[in-house]
């Protein structure tokens, strides 16, 4: 048996960050991860870059049922905390675009850092370790796993979600907080691709691999990015971002010309021998304009167009409606949404409240932050309230 006073069931990036602010309290401190190596999901973000963090962190940047939670955490832990992290290991970085900040080298290095944190703060990590079972008894945790029994004053949950099963996902943290009668938001895939209906990817399917700058919106949510094509729907970081929100029967809504009044246009050449395809690729990849009036409108020449028509055409660049039949599930998301509902926690220290020392970090919590480094900076804030608790 090991007696140790925090066991942290999760080596990712909540996980370990917890794992490190709670040794350098002085505790003894135990990280157990069920895969063969920590930092699984951190080496694959931002393209092999790690995405660490974003320089404009707000609340606005997550999805909760109740969106003050974040508030206290990310207050207490910023972006610019770990920039200082970042900076006295000597980890070169770039701004990508909107605050992204990403490793010049590989993500690597961030793992290499918690680590080296971790070895400093007295942290022990096992890996290849499965919790079976947790136990609260009077005073202490037990917990039953693969390799022994331990018993623990604290226990932090930050098992992650259900996104990309290869890397390990489970819904362990999800079973555990039921077991000690938690409510959760149910979880579904956020950051996640589209897929279309066969009748949409007959034009579009052609188009696999074309991208182009739009305004996408639903629910009442907006973003502004690149939109891609692919062989089954919809990606890109426009698609990613408003996925989030996305539920099934919602319209997808479409502006494929942000910037450009395109009745104004139109009525400019309306006298024109020009077709309507290659006129619209003048702002669109042609091989786009021309899959669009397939789908909307026989390219002919702009003159043949009545004034009416000429309203519907630019009505329908700037909304197309577009209904998703259903997203890429967990398999693509790059995170999960809903998880242990924040009304169970301290918004302080994420410890539960009906459960002394029993804390619930990360992902597995129903806070869930835009594309672009937010869901990091969680990671790394709610670690950080935790580890100063447990």
């Amino acid at each position: 048996m090991i007696e140790t006073d925090v066991v942290v069931i999760g080596g990712g990036a909540a996980g370990l960050f917890c794992a490190i602010e709670a040794g350098k309290r002085g505790r003894k401190v135990l990280v157990v991860e069920h895969a063969e190596r920590i930092g699984k999901k951190i080496a694959i973000s931002g393209g092999g870059r790690c995405n660490f963090t974003n320089l404009y962190v707000t609340a606005e940047n997550f999805i909760s049922a109740n969106p003050h939670f974040c508030k206290s955490a990310l207050a207490r832990f910023t972006p610019a905390d770990f920039i200082a992290l970042v900076e006295r290991h000597g980890i070169a970085y770039h701004e990508k675009k909107s605050g992204q900040l990403f490793c010049d080298g590989s993500s690597a290095l961030i793992i290499q850092m918690l680590l080296a944190e971790a070895r400093e703060s007295g942290v022990e990590v096992r890996c290849q370790t499965t919790v079976r079972n947790v136990k609260k008894t009077e005073q202490r945790f037990e917990l039953e796993t693969t390799a022994t029994l331990i018993t623990a004053q604290s226990v932090v949950v930050a098992t992650g979600g259900l996104s990309i099963p290869p890397l390990g996902a489970t819904d362990f943290g999800y079973r555990l907080a039921r077991q000690f009668g938690l409510s959760l938001v149910e979880p579904w895939p956020a950051l996640v691709p589209f897929l279309l209906s066969r009748e949409t990817l007959r034009e579009l399917a052609p188009l696999s691999g074309v991208s182009l700058d739009a305004l996408v919106n639903c629910d009442g949510q907006e973003f502004r990015e690149n939109l891609l094509v692919t062989h089954r729907g919809l990606s890109g970081p426009a698609i990613l971002q408003i996925s989030s929100y996305w539920r099934p029967g919602l319209s997808v809504n479409i502006n494929l010309l942000p910037d450009i009044d395109a009745l104004a246009l139109l009525n400019e050449e309306a006298a024109s021998e020009m077709s309507l395809a290659n006129f619209l690729g003048q702002f669109l990849p042609k091989r786009f304009a021309a899959a669009w009036c397939n789908l909307n409108f026989p390219s002919l020449p702009l003159k043949q167009y009545s004034p009416a028509q000429r309203v519907e055409i630019a009505r329908r660049l700037s909304q197309w409606h577009v209904t998703p039949v259903g997203t890429e599930g967990f398999k693509k998301a790059e995170v999960t949404a809903g998880g242990v509902s924040t009304a169970e926690l301290s918004s302080q220290t994420m410890e539960v409240k009906s459960t002394p020392g029993l804390y619930f970090i990360g992902e597995v919590v129903d806070v869930t932050g835009h594309l672009g480094g937010f869901n990091f900076q969680w990671a790394w804030a709610s670690g950080y309230a935790a580890g100063r608790a447990a």
